[in-house]
């Protein structure tokens, strides 16, 4: 349907669209400290467009790690404020042999930009920018906005929770908005109601004082790639339940209902297989794919290493084999409960031949918003009315470690209204972010205000 803002959209698109590639071409990688100058030079490009779009206020805001960005819009105190939170830093692009082109050199194909951030966040948090000043610019603004866009989400949000906690007055609204998540597709749209908390650690396995000769000392020495090899196999059983004691004690379960719920969305088995170039689907039996991406919590490894991995040949017996691993939570697990429990499993189950330094990298918690809200039910029409259907409520299967730590100090429900994919290669090698779905969300957005100004 043409809407009151499409005119002003169709006429800016491509200017709309360059902007957010000039976001894209800054490396702001807040894992690696090599990036630093990077991540202050992208908070200031951010500053500047927010001005640019509209905000009587924006400023670059110290924290004890990287800046916050804050802007804001006050149009009239009577009115609610919508509190829009993003983030400017992004994963590191390793392996970047395996990219088609180069990470930080945003290209467009097919219809879609691939470019590190391109989904996560710079194009999802960008579509609220250019939202403002569509509003801004036709006269059609209906509420407050401010922006909270931070640097360290990739790396647990360590600093945002105190930043937060001391500018409480600043970020008081009425609701928060958050683009950092993904929709089924752009057929059968649909709103993620919650996200699953976070457990992240790394454990060190050490065997002998230095690396060994594997033929002299092979057979009568532990091997630590071994040993740590069957230690991380001992997590789940043969019907990949993990076997933490414990790990389920505090699991909140879907009702049959909500299960009813997600077993609605489209979901096309073979269409997922190839895509991924999987033959065989695997998880926790007694659950659907979605079920076990969205409902249940999950054990993963994120990377393992030890021993010789160099070119060609050398017949090493390790001293050292590390894994960093990755538990992703639901209500109502607790991040230090299951963190505890997960690194006193692993010392525990280390046989006495080897030792074992395991430590917390960070965390966060699950968050579930009802969907009975006047901030979701304005997001599901304001979908509704753009994309002509009503979205489907889904748990989405990723992480926001800052949602609970808002809601906590802001007393603010949160309404995740992403409009990115699962196949955009977040994380990932060749990360991307479809100009449809870009357009889309701009095109959106201002919906969720109007509606929300009416509630």
């Amino acid at each position: 349907m043409q809407t009151p803002w499409k005119e002003y959209q169709d006429q800016n698109q491509q200017r709309f669209l360059e902007e957010m590639l000039e976001l894209l071409r800054i490396p702001s990688v807040s894992a690696k400290s090599e990036h630093k100058d990077d991540m202050r030079k992208c908070a200031e490009l951010v500053k500047q467009r927010l001005l640019d779009s509209g905000c009587n206020k924006a400023e670059v805001m110290e924290t004890a790690g990287y800046p916050v960005v804050y802007g804001e819009k006050l149009i009239d105190p009577s009115k609610p404020t919508v509190l829009v939170y993003g983030h400017y830093d992004v994963q590191p692009a390793e392996p970047l042999e395996l990219w088609h082109s180069g990470p930080f050199d945003p290209v467009i194909k097919d219809g879609k930009v691939y470019a590190r951030g391109s989904a996560d966040d710079k194009g999802q948090f960008y579509m609220h920018v250019k939202a403002l000043e569509m509003m801004v610019k036709t006269n059609s603004l209906e509420t407050n906005i401010k922006f909270l866009i931070e640097g360290e989400e990739e790396v647990g949000s360590p600093n945002l929770g105190k930043f937060v906690g001391d500018n409480k007055e600043l970020l008081k609204a009425d609701v928060i908005l958050i683009s950092d998540s993904s929709m089924l597709s752009m057929e059968n749209p649909s709103l993620d109601v919650g996200v699953r908390g976070l457990s992240y650690i790394e454990i060190e396995v050490t065997g002998a004082n230095r690396d060994l000769h594997s033929g002299t000392y092979g057979g009568g020495v532990a091997n630590p790639i071994t040993i740590l090899s069957k230690m991380i196999a001992s997590l789940h059983d043969e019907n990949n339940h993990i076997t933490i004691p414990g790990f389920y004690d505090d699991v909140v379960e879907a009702t049959p209902e909500e299960r009813e719920l997600m077993g609605r969305a489209p979901f096309n088995e073979k269409e997922y297989k190839d895509e991924l170039g999987v033959k065989e689907l695997w998880g926790e039996n007694g659950y659907t794919t979605n079920e076990r991406t969205g409902i249940r919590p999950t054990i993963e490894v994120n990377g393992i290493w030890g021993g010789y991995t160099g070119e060609g040949a050398k017949t090493v017996l390790p001293s050292k084999a590390t894994a960093k691993i990755s538990a992703r939570l639901v209500p109502n697990q607790s991040s230090p409960n299951i963190t505890e429990k997960l690194l006193n499993h692993l010392r525990s189950i280390a046989p006495p031949s080897v030792s074992v330094h395991a430590f917390e990298h960070h965390g966060g918690e699950p968050y579930m918003t009802p969907i009975n809200s006047k901030g979701y039910q304005a997001a599901s029409k304001a979908v509704q009315t753009t994309f002509g259907k009503v979205p489907i409520p889904v748990r989405g299967g990723g992480s926001i470690p800052i949602c609970s730590i808002l809601e906590r100090e802001l007393g603010t429900k949160i309404i995740f209204m992403g409009f990115g994919l699962d196949s955009d290669n977040l994380h990932s090698p060749n990360e991307k972010y479809g100009l449809e779905n870009y357009y889309k969300g701009i095109e959106t957005i201002p919906y969720f205000h109007k509606f929300f100004a009416q509630s």
